[in-house]
């Protein structure tokens, strides 16, 4: 599914429920969970299961992917990227460096948001978007929506800057396709300087999101 809101120079493989939990790992990457619990373990080897197939889709060895400041994954030479999971879901989306500048992918399940956390993370602005769309009778989980586009946003934004990006420094609109209320489009204004990318001070980030099989699913894609 993460597939249809990327580029087609992206390679993005995915899996569901337990497939992959037992998947090895690289005695480089046993390192980092090694006291992990259980769940923590599944995930983290899914997960990298889905982007070592991903790098052999790209014609690359497979390799470990060690994790980096504020635990963003190291890529191999070459290649950028971005990797979520969920209960009962994982993927990881690669693309070769001179194709794309960045990519953030993120998935959470299609559900409203735990009491009290939408209003941390919602700008006032966003806070009246997100009643007129209720108001509208889809049956979309905006506040969900919302969470994942910041969380995509922020995985796109970290490579470009190597810098943390709150809640409140980028401002999300959402908006449906028309006649397909469980697909649409995305847009990100930062509230503070943007990462320079191409010999230009980005302002924003474009996003696309889908709703399918209880998942809401978003992707940014960076272009140089």
């Amino acid at each position: 599914m993460i597939e249809e809101l990327l580029p087609e120079s992206v390679v993005a493989v995915e899996a569901y429920g337990d497939q992959d939990a037992e998947a090895r790992l690289y005695p480089e990457e046993e390192r980092l969970v090694a006291r992990a619990v259980a769940k923590r373990r599944r995930e983290f080897a899914a997960v990298r299961a889905c982007a070592r197939r991903a790098m052999e889709k790209l014609g690359v060895p497979p390799q470990p992917v060690l994790t980096g400041e504020r635990g963003a994954p190291v890529w191999p030479r070459g290649l950028t990227g971005s990797m979520t999971h969920c209960d009962g879901y994982r993927a990881a989306a690669l693309v070769r460096a001179g194709d794309l500048a960045a990519v953030g992918i993120d998935a959470e399940p299609h559900g409203p948001l735990p009491e009290g956390v939408f209003d941390t993370i919602a700008l006032p602005a966003e806070q009246d978007r997100d009643r007129a769309l209720h108001a509208g009778g889809s049956a979309v989980h905006w506040d969900r929506l919302l969470f994942s586009a910041k969380e995509s946003v922020y995985k796109a934004w970290f490579p470009l800057t190597r810098a943390w990006l709150d809640f409140s420094e980028a401002d999300i609109e959402l908006a449906c396709h028309p006649g397909r209320g469980t697909r649409g489009r995305f847009t990100a204004r930062l509230l503070v300087p943007g990462p320079v990318v191409g010999g230009t001070r980005l302002e924003g980030f474009d996003g696309r999101w889908l709703i399918e099989d209880g998942l809401v699913l978003t992707a940014v894609a960076v272009p140089h």
